[in-house]
C-alpha cells in the first residue's frame, strides 16, 4: 500500500477494515483534494493505491486509508462473489485505520468520500461551461472531514500570502511538532496534526521562523484554545460554525467559506476575497479576464446552494484567467 520503505506484510498489521457500498464511484482526488496543501502534505497523501490521512479524533490519534473499488467492467468484485451488495451498489469504498481513533475515522469514512453530498438539486446546464466540467468531473463531490481545526490553521496560513508560502509554514509546523501517524504511514513519514494544546503555547519567535507574523500567529494560537467550541459548533450546524468562526478577530468571510466547505461539506460557500477566483468564474463564465467578488457572486447566481460546487468544478477544469503582469513573489519573514 502507501510506503516502499515498508514490507508489504507489515502494512496491514493492527488495522481494522469497513467496506462502504456506494451508489457512484467516488473520485477522491477531485473529492479531497481541497483537504491538503498539495504535495509534501506530511498529514495526507494520495497514492495509486488510495488515500492516507492522519489525524486527532476525540478518541486519539488515527491514521485512515481510502481506496475506491469499482464494480464496473470487473473493476473488483465480480458479481457472485458479493452477494451482500444492495442493488444499485456501483462501488465499494475500502476504508483501513490504525490507531486508538481508527475506529471514529472509519464511521466518517462515507462522508469524507463524498457520499453524505446531495446533487440531487444540482443543474449544470445553465452554463455550456458547467455543464461540460460536470460531465468531466461526474464523481466530484464536496468531503466532510470532520476535524475543524485540521483544516482551519492551514487556511489562516493562507491569508494574504502565496499558496506556496502558506505551504511552507504549514508543513514546517507540523514537522516542528513531529508526532509520527500511527500505522505504518509513520514508518513512511507521515505526522500527526499538532495538538492543539501545543499549538496554543507555541511561542512567537517559533512561528516567526515558520514565515508566520504575529497577527496570524496570534489567531493560530486564539482558535487552537477554542478548539472544542468550535468542534461543538460543528456537531450543531454549519451556520453556527460560521458564526463562531466569524466571531474570531481575524477570520473573516474567506477563511469562513474555505473552511465550512470542506469540514461541513458546505456546498454553496463561496470564498469571497480570494486572489483568484473572481478571475476564474468571470473567465470561464463570462469570458472576461478580470473580476470582482461582486462579479463573482452575480455570475454563480444561477446556481444557489451549489455556488461553491461550480467554483470546485471550474478549478478542477476550467481554464485559468490570462495573466497580466509578474506574479505575486514569495516573501520571507523569517530574518526580519
Amino acid at each position: 500500500m502507501l510506503p516502499s520503505t515498508v514490507p508489504a506484510a507489515t502494512v496491514l498489521e493492527g488495522s481494522t477494515r469497513r467496506d462502504f457500498p456506494m451508489d457512484f464511484v467516488p473520485d477522491l482526488a477531485a473529492t479531497l483534494g481541497p483537504l491538503g496543501v498539495g504535495r509534501g502534505d506530511p498529514v495526507q497523501r494520495l497514492t495509486p493505491d488510495g488515500w492516507w490521512r492522519a489525524s486527532r479524533t476525540p478518541e486519539g490519534p488515527g491514521t485512515i486509508h481510502l481506496r475506491v473499488v469499482s464494480l464496473r467492467r470487473g473493476g473488483g468484485y465480480p458479481a457472485p462473489a458479493r452477494p451482500d451488495l444492495p442493488t444499485g451498489t456501483r462501488a465499494v469504498l475500502e476504508a483501513r485505520a490504525w490507531g486508538p481513533g481508527g475506529g471514529w475515522l472509519l464511521e466518517r469514512a462515507p462522508g469524507m468520500a463524498g457520499a453524505l453530498d446531495d446533487v440531487s438539486s444540482f443543474d449544470p446546464s445553465p452554463h455550456p461551461v458547467v455543464m461540460a466540467a460536470a460531465r468531466l468531473r461526474p464523481s466530484l463531490r464536496m468531503t466532510r472531514t470532520p476535524r475543524v481545526l485540521e483544516r482551519l490553521v492551514p487556511t489562516i496560513f493562507g491569508q494574504k500570502v502565496t499558496g506556496l508560502e502558506a505551504k511552507r509554514s504549514w508543513v514546517g509546523l507540523v514537522r516542528l511538532a513531529g508526532e509520527p501517524a500511527p500505522g505504518p504511514a509513520g514508518s513512511a513519514g507521515m505526522l500527526l496534526p499538532p495538538d492543539p494544546a501545543w499549538l496554543a503555547a507555541l511561542a512567537d519567535h517559533e512561528f516567526h521562523l515558520l514565515g508566520v507574523e504575529r497577527r496570524r500567529a496570534r489567531v493560530v494560537r486564539t482558535v487552537a484554545a477554542d478548539a472544542d467550541r468550535l468542534q461543538n459548533a460543528l456537531q450543531e450546524s454549519p451556520a453556527a460554525l460560521a458564526a463562531r468562526l466569524s466571531a474570531i478577530p481575524g477570520i473573516g468571510p474567506w477563511t469562513v467559506a474555505e473552511v465550512v466547505s470542506v469540514v461541513a461539506g458546505d456546498a454553496d460557500a463561496v470564498s469571497v476575497g480570494d486572489f483568484h477566483l473572481p478571475n476564474l468564474v468571470a473567465w470561464n463564465l463570462a469570458g472576461e479576464p478580470r473580476g470582482t467578488d461582486e462579479r463573482m457572486l452575480e455570475l454563480l447566481a444561477p446556481w444557489p446552494g451549489h455556488r461553491g460546487r461550480v467554483v470546485r468544478l471550474l478549478e478542477a477544469t476550467g481554464v485559468a484567467a490570462p495573466r497580466y503582469g509578474p506574479r505575486l513573489r514569495p516573501r520571507s519573514i523569517r530574518w526580519h
